[in-house]
């Protein structure tokens, strides 16, 4: 077995040796601590243009004085609520909302703002961010879009940005003071599309399964933690014949937190397992792996492109603080073994691991004879 089948994430290869009634969820962790933006993160913000000055914040959504349960259109509680201000609170807060939407969307034309509302804020206590969600809605055709204000956490940071240069996905968020915007992921909701979705002839199994391989190489390269089932969506696209199928990551919060190798790899939570078998059943061992190495190529090939923009976030990310020094101490451990590459054990902090995986990668791809190594050792 070469160095890279050893590298393996992939589905088929770990669970022919495991019978599916013993997979069972990563425990699930205590809740995140919120981490700081520190200045250089900042800096590194502002160069890239996600750093503004905005009136609304996290803190000033929060003086709300009653919610109420949102259901969705079948009666169930969507564990969001909405929330009610007073009249005069909500009138500032619908013109600040407003503004922040054109700043987030359209860079400040605010030349569009006659034509768009805020329909509904929502709140969710579930998880980890408590995050608001604000509805915009367009006066003149009806059409509605979302957009996210939580507290601005290293972690997420870290996150939205590694998903940003290292994945086929574009983030669009924006940071002010202690305040994160985000824009809405589109797609359908992982949990959804298992329950509603999985089994239908709409989808051919094998892009189904493809996608699965290649988040989990995504998820476990740059170390994005806790993708379970409602921590992602899924974007079907029709296509000129069959539809098809990418898997994105839609929660940033565990971005290289936890000390567990396995929490970094959607196949081991519970919550996926009927993807899981589902993938297990419709892949062989060397379809599966031609598809890992294939999202390695695309991977390491966004390195190549934004290497000096990459370089200085893992800077920055070396610098902070994201996780606890056992946490640090376990991942590298198990890393180490799981590649067996000696040099994860010099590693740090969470920013110094992150990099010596991205730069294992780079070796590994170097090994095929047609490209160079990219250095991105801290």
């Amino acid at each position: 077995m070469d160095f890279c089948e050893k590298w393996s994430l992939i589905i088929i290869m770990h669970f022919q040796e495991v019978k599916p009634e013993t997979i069972q969820s990563v425990i699930q962790t205590k809740k995140k601590p919120c981490y700081p933006v520190g200045d250089k993160l900042r800096l590194y913000l502002q160069e890239h243009g996600r750093l503004v000055d905005f009136g609304t914040t996290y803190e000033k959504l929060k003086h709300y004085f009653e919610t109420c349960p949102l259901m969705d259109a079948e009666g169930n509680d969507t564990l969001w609520e909405t929330v009610i201000y007073a009249p005069e609170d909500m009138r500032v807060l619908s013109v600040e909302l407003t503004k922040l939407y054109i700043i987030l969307k359209t860079a400040g034309d605010f030349s569009l703002m006659e034509n768009l509302f805020i329909d509904r804020i929502d709140y969710c206590s579930f998880g980890n961010s408590n995050p608001f969600r604000i509805r915009v809605v367009n006066a003149i055709n009806d059409n509605q879009d979302y957009y996210y204000v939580k507290r601005a956490d290293a972690s997420r940071v870290y996150g939205l940005e590694l998903e940003h240069l290292l994945s086929p996905n574009r983030m669009h968020y924006l940071v002010c003071g202690n305040t994160l915007v985000e824009e809405h992921v589109v797609g359908i909701p992982g949990d959804v599309f298992i329950r509603d979705w999985l089994q239908s002839s709409r989808l051919k199994p094998i892009r189904v399964a493809k996608e699965l391989v290649k988040f989990n190489e995504r998820s476990f390269v740059r170390l994005l933690g806790d993708m379970r089932s409602y921590n992602f969506v899924v974007d079907v696209t029709p296509d000129f014949e069959e539809a098809q199928v990418r898997i994105r990551a839609m929660d940033f919060d565990q971005q290289s937190y936890s000390g567990r190798m396995n929490f970094y790899r959607p196949q081991f939570f519970k919550e996926n397992n009927e993807l899981v078998f589902y993938c297990m059943s419709h892949l062989n061992k060397q379809t599966a792996y031609q598809y890992q190495r294939e999202e390695l190529a695309l991977i390491y090939r966004r390195i190549q492109m934004i290497g000096k923009r990459l370089h200085m976030l893992l800077k920055c990310m070396c610098e902070d603080r994201v996780s606890t020094l056992q946490k640090v101490t376990e991942l590298r451990s198990a890393l180490a073994e799981h590649y067996e590459n000696p040099r994860f054990l010099k590693c740090q902090c969470m920013g110094q691991i992150v990099s010596e995986s991205l730069q294992t990668l780079s070796r590994t791809m170097s090994k095929l004879g047609t490209v160079q190594p990219y250095n991105l050792s801290m």
